[in-house]
């Protein structure tokens, strides 16, 4: 797809309304509503990242936690150790390179083996740097974590006024343009000819090595940009919580990145976004309501497979095709 027909395209004009429909969304929405949405935006920016691995390269990974945590904990050193460094123009590229450092050794380790095997090298290696984390305690904080202050935005200090009087404010507006960015890069690199060397590679992996591609470069290359979209994620989050610990590398958040990507459905490109909001709402109201939450979600995912295998996004797409059929044969 060239770039002037991805540009007249109806998904680009869709992207646009939501882009403009989110920019005012803040007046609309009370603080916390607010840093709800904020939230899933930022959880949606990671499982992008991790949506490249799972849909366009075919790997499983329980262990995108920790390459969240890094890009989070690298916003929370900046403050400990570099305060004078600490302005979101800084650290947001700072996570960036950290993460893909780290996401670099990480894949370099685990892309050597497909199917469950890298499931379980991507879990081991995120729970050593969750041990790394905690143990650490001096220069991590240990559990206890690290305090998040906020940043200086473009020579503005922030110093003094409330968490949700900034959240809501300016880093609102800060969040919707990177996410947009985000989202533009995204496609552009799922529809690039190295997105298409990924799925030809998920699609025949014997096929791919037989015409020249070389498989395991590609998945690093994969997970290295898989990395840097979910550190981002976890960077920008940071802001958000106010606070960043270990739990955050630990297997289990890898878990919950798994299940808002089936969530909103892998096979679509928006899905793992829509995903992610909606297990930011429901995540909140389900605890809210019971002290069981977790079997509640554990229901809701055994449902979810059984009865929308391509999540909520695949469902709705599948209902539209049936709809368009059906009126497609009645005019006929």
């Amino acid at each position: 797809m060239d770039v002037k027909s991805a540009i007249r395209s109806p998904k680009a004009f869709v992207y646009l309304a939501v882009f403009v429909l989110l920019l005012p969304l803040a007046n609309f929405l009370s603080p916390y509503q607010v840093m709800l949405l904020e939230a899933g935006i930022t959880l949606g920016i990671s499982a992008l990242g991790f949506n490249l691995l799972l849909r366009y390269t075919g790997l499983l990974s329980f262990g995108h936690g920790a390459l969240f945590a890094v890009g989070a904990y690298t916003v929370g050193m900046m403050y400990k150790y570099f305060p004078a460094l600490y302005s979101i123009e800084i650290l947001i590229p700072a996570s960036i390179i950290v993460s893909m450092i780290v996401a670099g050794i990480f894949g370099y380790i685990c892309v050597r083996h497909t199917f469950i095997f890298f499931a379980i090298i991507t879990m081991a290696v995120s729970m050593v740097i969750f041990t790394l984390l905690l143990k650490f305690y001096h220069f991590t904080g240990g559990s206890d974590g690290i305090h998040i202050e906020l940043p200086t935005m473009l020579g503005t200090s922030y110093t003094g006024i409330k968490r949700f009087e900034f959240l809501s404010g300016p880093y609102y507006y800060f969040l919707i343009c990177i996410f947009a960015v985000c989202v533009i890069v995204m496609q552009g690199i799922v529809n690039s000819p190295f997105g298409k060397t990924l799925q030809s590679i998920r699609d025949n992996e014997v096929r791919a090595e037989m015409v020249g591609i070389r498989v395991k470069r590609y998945r690093w290359y994969a997970f290295l940009v898989s990395g840097i979209f979910t550190g981002l994620g976890g960077a920008l989050y940071s802001f958000i919580n106010g606070h960043v610990t270990p739990e955050l590398a630990e297997w289990i958040f890898s878990g919950e990145i798994v299940f808002m990507t089936l969530l909103g459905g892998f096979m679509i490109f928006e899905g793992p976004i829509i995903g992610a909001i909606l297990f930011t709402y429901l995540q909140l109201y389900l605890t809210s309501w019971t002290e069981y939450w977790q079997f509640a979600m554990g229901v809701i995912l055994i449902l979810l497979v059984l009865l929308l295998p391509q999540g909520i996004s695949g469902g709705v797409a599948d209902l539209y095709r049936k709809l368009k059929k059906s009126k497609t044969r009645e005019i006929s």
